[in-house]
């Protein structure tokens, strides 16, 4: 299974779910690699720090940042489980090639009126990869979800009847999140019964139901 996290606008946790997609994946005893398709590669440089804090690795990073992804990505994919993309920021050559790639897309916004703005230049690659690929499958991902704030009932509201639509499991505001990273960790390794590593296997759990 190939799952791409994909987004034209940055900073909206990409590459924090593709690691922790993976993470949680590895952690069930999945073969895993992960793709860092985007050029600042933010999730190869959490596999360096992990190096550096002399941590055991959990899956496979590899820095791909090319528009020939999506003929590269299912050599990779064989002999593994999972194959995680974490895709770029508006760079569309790359992302059309991730979407071809891709088994699943996942498009992770925040609760933001900003985020659905973006989010519409996105759904328009979708379209295009559709027609190459019509059974590519797509979610939205709510990311940063703070429940009781009026905008994320309005975001959870516009997304009801939306075609992608929006996955069932979301991801909080957690600090926890930042603090992993810093070190080169994932949530469950600095506490596995918190409500960030429970939203982190709720959403594992969620896609893998999904994806063929």
């Amino acid at each position: 299974m190939i799952v791409a996290l994909l987004n034209q606008k940055g900073g909206v946790g990409k590459t924090t779910l593709a690691l922790h997609l993976a993470g949680e994946w590895a952690r069930q005893g999945k073969r895993v690699t992960l793709i860092d398709a985007d050029p600042q590669g933010s999730a190869l440089d959490w596999s360096q720090q992990r190096a550096r804090e002399n941590l055991s690795r959990l899956f496979t990073v590899v820095g791909l940042p090319r528009d020939t992804l999506h003929r590269e990505a299912p050599e990779l994919a064989r002999g593994v489980d999972h194959l995680v993309i974490d895709g770029p920021p508006r760079v569309a050559g790359l992302m059309r090639s991730a979407l071809l790639a891709a088994d699943l897309a996942l498009i992770p916004v925040q609760p933001s009126p900003f985020d659905g703005w973006a989010s519409a230049e996105m759904l328009a690659l979708l379209g295009e990869a559709r027609i190459y690929r019509p059974q590519l499958a797509a979610r939205f991902v709510l990311n940063r979800y703070a429940a009781r704030t009026v905008i994320a009932h309005e975001t959870v509201e516009t997304l009801a009847d939306h075609d992608p639509p929006a996955l069932s499991a979301t991801i909080g505001q957690r600090i926890a999140f930042a603090d992993a990273a810093q070190t080169g960790r994932l949530v469950y390794e600095l506490a596995d019964d918190t409500p960030a590593a429970r939203e982190i296997v709720a959403l594992a759990a969620e896609v893998g139901r999904i994806a063929p």
